[in-house]
């Protein structure tokens, strides 16, 4: 099954969920509007409010409550992106200018905070606790993912493990909570709960794993972003650690100088680098097994068309160009 396959399934929730969308986004306040949309219609894959819809569908929920959840799922991403670009100082997401390069560093950073807030509205609607409760924690959780990649920023030293819980809260984390709470409307079992739990957190860890070997790919427009953003702002990502782990002395301090000084002016350099040892490999390795352990989990949950759609987006997460 692929992408497209999985996508037509639950066509007409997602387009109920572009609806939703689009209908909570609205604000009296023009420039909400204009920035909220501008960023929800920038072409992303909606890949977390889809895993939302295709947990809740694989246990057996027919309500309509998948779709509100899963435009929380989008809105809290969204306003993540907001405030990210800002901390970073990015212009390019999605081969369009960011929002703050457009309107400017605070209307970002209060929109941002207007989704964030209009979430909790829509959490409040579907009235279960349950759901805030896992929601109140994913935030928490990524905001804590934030700081400490705030912390790492041109820190060359920093250890493998250190990069990987900055991506389990970061990233991983609200695909955790996404496929948590499909399970929690389906009303499953706990251990079908925890189990979809952890093909969502298993899922994020390898998509950002894979998002991180494509900031050394080839062009800017295969990744949507310029090449070498993660260096320009610092980033010492795994590409980076496993290049300096496996290098020469020479080939170390390269790399760590541009870490340090949040420089790409070695980046044609670095690329060889990288390209010379096993980082790109190492990386998409470690993806991988991310994704033995994601479809791993989803053996619990019932045989089913959605299942196999769940599985299949596992696979895609590893092998995507973009």
């Amino acid at each position: 099954m692929d992408i497209s396959a999985v996508r037509e399934l639950v066509s007409d929730d997602m387009r109920k969920v572009n609806v939703a969308i689009l209908d909570r986004l609205a604000s009296d306040v023009v420039l909400i509007n204009q920035v909220g949309q501008y960023i929800v219609n920038s072409g992303g894959k909606r890949l977390r409010p889809l895993i939302v819809l295709l947990v809740a569908r694989s246990l057996g929920y027919n309500g309509e409550a998948h779709v509100e959840l899963a435009a929380i799922i989008e809105f809290i991403h969204t306003a993540t992106l907001l405030h990210d670009d800002v901390v970073d100082g990015s212009e390019l997401r999605r081969n369009q200018d960011t929002a703050n390069a457009v309107w400017g560093n605070e209307a970002s950073v209060l929109v941002g905070d207007f989704l964030y807030s209009r979430s909790f509205e829509m959490m409040v609607d579907i009235g279960r606790m349950r759901v805030m409760e896992v929601l109140s924690h994913a935030t928490n959780r990524i905001a804590e993912g934030e700081v400490l990649q705030l912390l790492n920023c041109n820190e060359p030293d920093t250890s493998e493990a250190a990069y990987l819980e900055v991506i389990e809260r970061k990233t991983a984390t609200l695909f955790e909570a996404g496929t948590r709470l499909g399970a929690v409307l389906a009303e499953a079992a706990p251990e079908i709960e925890q189990a979809m739990a952890e093909y969502g957190q298993h899922l994020g860890i390898a998509f950002q794993l894979i998002d991180d070997a494509l900031d050394y790919s080839d062009t800017s427009e295969d990744i949507g972003k310029n090449i070498g953003d993660d260096l320009a702002e610092g980033k010492p990502t795994l590409p980076l650690i496993r290049a300096m782990q496996v290098g020469d002395e020479n080939q170390r301090q390269v790399i760590a100088d541009a870490i340090t000084r949040g420089d790409i002016a070695a980046i044609e350099k670095i690329k060889g680098i990288i390209e010379n040892t096993d980082a790109i490999e190492y990386t998409a390795r470690l993806a991988q097994e991310e994704v033995v352990k994601a479809k791993k989990a989803l053996e619990l949950a019932p045989p089913s068309v959605f299942r196999e759609a769940l599985s299949a987006l596992a696979d895609f997460s590893v092998s995507r160009k973009s």
